[in-house]
C-alpha cells in the first residue's frame, strides 16, 4: 500500500512539474507571428532576433506535440513583446525529441 502511495505522489509531482511553463503576456497577445515575410516590412524597425522553446526531457511524455508548439510559440511571443516588438517572421521550427523550439525576427510595425 505505501509503495502505491508513494507511485502516486510521485506522478502527481512529475505532472505538476511537467505542466508547459510558458503563459501567454495579455500584453503579448497582439503580437503577429508570421511564417513568411509577405507583408511588407519596409515600414518596421528591426528589432533583433527572438526564440520561444517548449519541453524539456521530464515533461515531454506528458504533452502533445500541439501543447509544445502553443508553449513555444507563447514564449516567443512574450520575449517579443518584452523587446518592442509587434511582428514575428519565424524561421522553421525546430522539432527535437523531448522540445520545441523557434527562431524568428522580431520587428516593430507600428
Amino acid at each position: 500500500m505505501r509503495k502505491i502511495l508513494l507511485a502516486g505522489l510521485f506522478s502527481l509531482f512529475l505532472f505538476g512539474c511537467a505542466a508547459p511553463s510558458e503563459e501567454l503576456l495579455p500584453q503579448a497577445n497582439q503580437v503577429r507571428v508570421l511564417t513568411t515575410s509577405l507583408p511588407s516590412l519596409d515600414k518596421c524597425r528591426w528589432v533583433g532576433e527572438v526564440t520561444g522553446n517548449e519541453g524539456h526531457w521530464y515533461s515531454y511524455l506528458f504533452y502533445s506535440n500541439d501543447a509544445l508548439i502553443q508553449g513555444a510559440v507563447n514564449e516567443l511571443k512574450n520575449n517579443a513583446f518584452h523587446m518592442g516588438a509587434d511582428t514575428v517572421v519565424t524561421m522553421s521550427p525546430h522539432n527535437f525529441t523531448t522540445s520545441v523550439s523557434l527562431l524568428g525576427t522580431a520587428y516593430d510595425c507600428r
